[in-house]
């Protein structure tokens, strides 16, 4: 009998809002993560009001982990205008924070950005009018075009996509409609089916669904930590997924 295709266990969490007070809050459920998992992922919203010593508490949490981490930005990290000082201190403390980058680990290929927010499909919001409009919209094209030249970079046979918004609308249903043109954009996801990607990761829609798929069939993970939690944060387990490697 053939022996069974190599798979990779990816741990993937959103929206943890580390804040001043989170140190020993988040130790233990990435230890637990750590040990069943062959990499991390982060996806977004990693502090409360993206300060430097939010970040610097978070990294003291992820210490002495023994995976490689990923990670996106999200809105709350852009808070205080202080994203760069909270990316480095990521990056110095093991942290490979993507914004448009692609990275190859263990056999798999990461492309990652924080994506935008714009509505989904038909309700999309559209670039007419007012010239703040069309900011509005251009933001998020800007960030689904940084996701697809991050795919486009990547060699391997399988593609995994990292955001913070959603690029679907079936992971943020179960939120007031009202509010669903502020959790994501359907335009971020051209990209992953132009590339065909194998799993996308993403938070933001605190009471979303955990998960959804692509047009083209490929899942969609909801990984808000509000979302996966129903107790004490140090009793949650962050989701693992299995992606089988095929050469």
């Amino acid at each position: 009998m053939p022996d069974a295709p190599p798979r990779i266990r990816i741990a993937a969490v959103g929206d943890l809002h580390c804040g001043v007070g989170g140190a020993g809050v988040f130790k233990p459920f990435f230890a637990r993560a750590a040990e069943r998992a062959d990499l991390l992922l982060l996806c977004g919203d990693l502090t409360d009001f993206g300060l430097p010593d939010e970040a610097r508490i978070l990294v003291r949490e992820l210490a002495g982990l023994k995976i490689p981490i990923l990670a996106v930005l999200g809105n709350h990290d852009f808070e205080s205008g202080q994203q760069d000082e909270v990316t480095h201190i990521l990056s110095e403390g093991g942290v490979t924070v993507l914004n448009g980058q692609a990275e190859e680990l263990l056999g798999v290929g990461f492309a990652g950005t924080k994506g935008f927010c714009g509505g989904f499909g038909v309700r999309a919001l559209e670039p007419w009018g007012e010239g703040v409009i069309k900011q509005f919209v251009q933001e998020a094209l800007d960030e689904s075009l940084k996701l697809g030249m991050a795919l486009s970079r990547l060699r391997t046979a399988q593609r995994i996509a990292i955001l913070h918004y959603a690029p679907i609308q079936e992971t943020v249903e179960g939120e007031p409609p009202e509010i669903f043109c502020f959790l994501g954009s359907s335009r971020l996801e051209e990209p992953l089916l132009r590339y065909d990607v194998t799993a996308v990761f993403h938070g933001h829609a605190h009471r979303g669904k955990r998960q959804g798929t692509t047009r083209n069939g490929r899942p969609v993970y909801n990984v808000s930590l509000p979302l996966l939690r129903t107790g004490p944060v140090a009793d949650v387990e962050i989701p693992v997924i299995e992606i089988k490697l095929n050469s």
